[in-house]
């Protein structure tokens, strides 16, 4: 079953042009024709993606694979992800977990996913239309797949709220601190400015904010120790407050940069921000975390309104660098405090590379309570605290990409 679903909504508006013009044709060419092409309508209901998809799987023959071609940003992947995820069973084959295959247009705003498993050449060739046919070839030239790792994400209340946790599925990022306020902040620039220009103007907004929050990296299942990306060795090496004893490593706010990588290697087309992770060739499910503390830095010893808005200067230079092919993580302070490449000085980005973490923010920072799961804002409750960790289902079931 073959089955093409894209959001009119998303990005620029122009995904139902996009499928008419360019992914209808590609197919028609290849001697396929969808079993269905129909719109996501939020309308209908807030899960109308996944429910399209579900109904697919449910109908299928007991030996028909179903793909899906999906005209999207990441957001309505999420949608389809996080749904089924809370129903892994669904499909003909009672009690077994569905396999759902899917091939990725990338109509979205960011499609942060597509450019990590199709990497452009610029931001000129992620606009080109046959780059962003390449997964859909994938599927009718029978290419490899990809499967997804998923982050389950658990918020939790202070236990005299008596509250049960609930918890979210993300596929692409889950962060705090700057990220999230700035997905937060964006979302009010939306309308006007549609691009990804509005997270630029979003992080202006928030670039003076430290989080006030304590954190925990854990290692990944079946490995002792959390890794650190070491900017000497240009490798990932365990961290030397991981040890036998307690692998898990507590971080000490404040906190400016707080982002856990999952299957992606970058944000946007060209920012890198994770420039160690992605989809492919991950054998043990993890997630790659991205950390900046000005306090790493030796030469601030104080937190207050005036420091913050002189280290507004030094977040540009580190999150500009993600630019350039990621080299940010390679970034340390000299001796003076400078950000410099090469030397020998503390890395200005601590790079993880785990098996989940904890977040307790402080109840006196609001703005350290946000948590961003692929593109979806939540709050955590005053006491509260968010764990995430990184899962996979089994070989026989899952999430794949054409890739």
């Amino acid at each position: 079953m073959l089955l093409v679903i894209y959001n009119p909504a998303c990005g620029d508006r122009s995904a139902k042009e996009f499928v008419d013009a360019h992914v209808l044709s590609v197919l028609t060419d290849a001697g396929r024709t969808p079993d269905k092409v129909v719109a996501t309508d939020l309308t209908i209901h807030e899960g109308h993606p996944a429910a399209i998809v579900k109904d697919a799987l449910e109908n299928a023959g007991a030996e028909d694979d179903v793909d899906v071609i999906l005209a999207s940003g990441d957001g309505t992947l999420n949608d389809i992800v996080s749904e089924l995820s809370a129903h892994p069973a669904v499909g003909p084959k009672s009690g077994e977990h569905f396999r759902l295959c899917l091939a990725l247009v990338p109509v979205g705003t960011a499609n942060a996913m597509y450019s990590s498993l199709f990497p452009p050449a610029s931001e000129d060739a992620a606009k080109d239309p046959t780059y962003k046919l390449q997964s859909v070839k994938s599927l009718l030239t029978h290419g490899p797949t990809v499967p997804l790792t998923l982050a389950i994400t658990t918020f939790s209340a202070a236990p005299s709220a008596r509250q049960p946790p609930h918890a979210s599925v993300s596929c692409v990022v889950t962060s705090t601190a700057l990220h999230a306020a700035i997905l937060d902040t964006s979302e009010a620039l939306r309308a006007s400015h549609p691009g990804i220009e509005r997270f630029k103007l979003a992080a202006q907004q928030n670039a003076a904010k430290w989080y006030g929050a304590q954190a925990k990296i854990l290692p990944a299942a079946g490995r002792k120790y959390v890794q650190v990306y070491d900017p000497a060795k240009r490798a990932f090496v365990r961290h030397p407050e991981s040890t036998k004893i307690d692998p898990i490593v507590d971080l000490t706010g404040p906190f400016i940069y707080f982002l856990s990588a999952i299957n992606v290697d970058r944000l946007e087309p060209m920012f890198r921000i994770a420039p160690l992770a992605g989809a492919r060739g991950q054998t043990v499910p993890s997630l790659d975390v991205v950390v900046i503390r000005p306090m790493v830095n030796h030469t601030i010893t104080w937190d207050a309104p005036e420091t913050r808005e002189a280290f507004v200067s030094s977040i540009w230079k580190i999150l500009s660098t993600a630019y350039q092919d990621g080299k940010h993580i390679d970034l340390r302070y000299n001796d003076d405090g400078e950000i410099v490449e090469g030397g020998e000085g503390d890395p200005v980005v601590e790079y993880f590379r785990c098996g989940g973490w904890e977040w307790l923010p402080d109840d006196i920072d609001p703005d350290a309570h946000i948590v961003c799961t692929d593109g979806a804002i939540s709050r955590i409750e005053p006491g509260g605290r968010v764990v995430s960790v990184a899962a996979r289902a089994t070989s026989a079931g899952g999430f794949l990409i054409y890739a």
